[in-house]
């Protein structure tokens, strides 16, 4: 009997009407989440006694991309973030200029959509003044990361997105430190985004452009990130 039910909730997945049906349920459960909690509250932050011993790496540790391993066997030194898309002046950041702007500190859990929790330290530039140097036109709607690391064998490269809402976040932060130490490339060198009031999969690492779009629908298959154009909530609050 589980077998059948699997087996007829794997078809429905396939058909072109039971997603939609899905979809709507999410947009739903994403007002309420609005409703009862403001976008704008913190999450919880922990002091140095709560640390985890280790803060576990999951999914990529090291991108087989031949230009990440460049920038990587060269510490990072040449290496520059990109902020384009929808903006008044598109950028490019060296990871010494980000160093450089004011920084944040903030001692966070990270809740994995796989079950497992870790606190870490994390150290990095609050996004929103990364916003304020490029300057987003009144069209921009979201924020895109576009990583380094290949997903599959077409050498399709992780990608993610938030809202305006979430970028503008005291607590979203573009970290390149993690317990007090350079990010490991394992945790996602040299920069990678930190969203503390969602999972894990929208906080993505190797993040090596910024985009600002009007909309996400012709980024990856339109769900607005790789997991999502794979079954997953795009907002992934908790």
């Amino acid at each position: 009997m589980g077998g059948l039910l699997l087996g007829g909730c794997d078809a429905l997945s396939r058909s072109e009407w039971f997603p939609k049906i899905l979809r709507a349920g999410e947009v739903l459960s994403r007002r309420v989440q609005h409703a009862v909690t403001p976008r704008r509250s913190m999450a919880q932050e922990f002091t140095e006694r709560d640390l985890s011993p280790t803060f576990r790496s999951n999914g990529t540790a090291n991108p087989d991309d031949a230009t990440y391993q460049a920038f990587a066997q060269a510490a990072f030194s040449d290496w520059q973030l990109q902020v384009d898309g929808l903006v008044e002046q598109p950028l490019g950041f060296s990871l010494e200029q980000l160093r450089a702007m004011r920084s944040r500190v903030q001692i966070t859990r990270h809740d994995c959509v796989e079950g497992w929790s870790a606190i870490g330290k994390w150290k990095g530039v609050p996004l929103a003044d990364v916003l304020t140097l490029v300057r987003p036109t009144s069209m921009a709607r979201y924020v895109v990361f576009h990583c380094a690391d290949p997903m599959d064998h077409a050498g399709t490269k992780y990608y993610e997105s938030i809202d305006m809402e979430d970028a503008y976040h005291p607590q979203t932060i573009l970290a390149y430190e993690l317990n007090d130490a350079s990010l490991p490339i394992a945790n996602g060198a040299p920069l990678r985004v930190r969203i503390e009031r969602q999972l894990g999969y929208k906080m993505a690492k190797y993040i090596m452009r910024v985009q600002l779009v009007d909309s996400y629908a012709g980024i990856g298959r339109g769900g607005g990130g790789y997991w999502e154009d794979r079954g997953y909530e795009w907002y992934a609050g908790i």
